[in-house]
This record gives C-alpha cells, structure tokens and sequence, in this order.
C-alpha cells in the first residue's frame, strides 16, 4: 500500500506551511521562502498567486517579496467572536466537581461586582446557595480579588470610589485600603482567598482565567464550608484550579498561562 498522501492533503500542508512563513515575516522573497520550505520557486510561486487572488497574501509592487494581508486576522478574529468560554468552563469545572464534589463557579467583573455566568452545585447536601446572574461584591469574594489584583491601584480606586464595604461578616475588609494590602499577594500568588468574607462558615479560592491579550476575564472559584475545609485540601484544589483555568485560557486564546508557584 502507498504511503502517498493524496494531493488535496498535500496542498494544504503546503498552503499552511506557507501561512506560517509568512506569519513570521513582514515581507519575504520567493527564493527565500521556497529555500526554507523546501519547495521549488514554481510551486511557491502558484501558490503565492492563490493566496494573493484570494486577498490572504500582498505583493510588494513589482518585487518578488510577498506579505500577509489582514484577511487571516479577520477570519481568526471571526473564530474568536464564536469562542464560548463557558462551554470550555464547564468541562473543566466538571472534572474537578468529579474530584471534588464541591461547588464549583465562574464569574466575571461587572462594573463594580462580580457576576456568576456559570456553577457547578456541591455534590453535599450542605453547600452553598448561589445561582447563574448573581451579584457579589468584589472586596469580599475570591473571585473578585483576583478579577481586581492586576489592576493598578488607580483603577482600583476609580472602580470602587462609590462602593459601600458592607460588613457581612467580622472578617470582610472594612475599607479600599485594606483590600489593596491584599491584592499584591493575590497577584504573586495567583489565587485569591474568601476566608468567611462574605459568609459565616464559608469558605472559597478561585484563580484568574486569561484571554488571548493576557487580561484576566475571568475567575474559576471552589467554595466549601469551614467544616469541611483542611490546608492540605486547599493545597490539592489550588493545584486542581490553576490546571483547569490554564486550560480554559489557552482554549480562548492565551498563549502562555503564567507559572504559580
């Protein structure tokens, strides 16, 4: 039996392997790119003018020297418009509900507040009551401290100058000075810790979740009550968390999830 490829496979290997040339350099030479592509000038040259009629490709005046147009940013950015995050959260958020049994929670920054735009409940029959569109401060949740620890202190401010810090509990932060202590350590961390802030008995750490620009987006929480909390377990979820949010960052086009020690 052949091991030949048939020549559709073949064009489009070699179509691609043109992109990423290409992607590599401002403007490149036929000689040059049928040197590194191993190719003949011939076929490089067809499939140059391809690509060119097709928009993806420019030449350069009456040179030889090719360029890309921005015709694969706009295919690539259409792609990214139809990336759902929340279809990628749920698979990993499902995996740890399997390891953990705990409840499991999405959430993203909505003004001044945290939004939940996804949950997994607790597999206990104790657990927590929260749902999909509810609000949370930011001050007082773990997924809101790691939504704010990359921000300037400017922005900070700017974002909760009209906050009231309502005392939900003896342990929520009573002011924006406070917090701000905390939101370095969030940041060389990389978590952010709920220690009965927003609720007695209650108990979350979330990690940041990364777009392709490298902005936190989101925060991927786990939320346990006191009773059932231990500092090895939090060990094993933080590890359990930042393996699920660097997937789900890479899967919304992150390129490198940062390394927490």
């Amino acid at each position: 039996m052949s091991n030949k490829q048939p020549d559709s496979v073949s064009s489009v290997q070699k179509t691609m392997a043109i992109f990423e040339t290409l992607c590599s350099e401002k403007e490149i030479g036929i000689s040059d790119l049928a040197q590194r592509l191993m190719m003949s000038k011939s076929t490089v040259y067809r499939f140059l003018q391809t690509m060119k009629t097709l928009g993806y490709v420019s030449q350069e005046g009456e040179t030889e020297r090719y360029a890309l147009t921005l015709k694969l940013f706009e295919v690539g950015a259409g792609a990214l418009q139809n990336v759902d995050i929340i279809d990628y959260a749920n698979i990993e958020m499902s995996k740890i509900s399997e390891e953990t049994m705990e409840a499991l929670h999405l959430g993203a920054l909505d003004d001044d507040s945290i939004i939940y735009i996804h949950k997994i409940d607790s597999k206990y029959k104790l657990s927590m009551q929260s749902r999909i569109g509810k609000r949370n401060p930011l001050y007082s949740t773990a997924i809101g401290k790691v939504l704010l620890c990359e921000m300037s202190e400017e922005d900070v401010r700017e974002r909760l100058k009209d906050v009231v810090f309502t005392q939900s509990t003896p342990k929520t932060h009573k002011n924006i000075d406070e917090l701000l202590t905390e939101l370095p350590v969030v940041k060389e961390q990389g978590y952010g810790e709920d220690n009965e802030e927003q609720e007695v008995g209650l108990r979350c750490i979330a990690v940041p979740v990364y777009d392709r620009f490298n902005q936190v987006v989101a925060g991927l929480s786990i939320s346990l009550p006191t009773m059932r909390f231990t500092e090895s377990k939090k060990e094993e979820f933080i590890k359990y968390l930042h393996e699920s949010a660097a997937e789900i960052s890479h899967r919304i086009g992150c390129k490198s999830y940062p390394k927490f020690s």
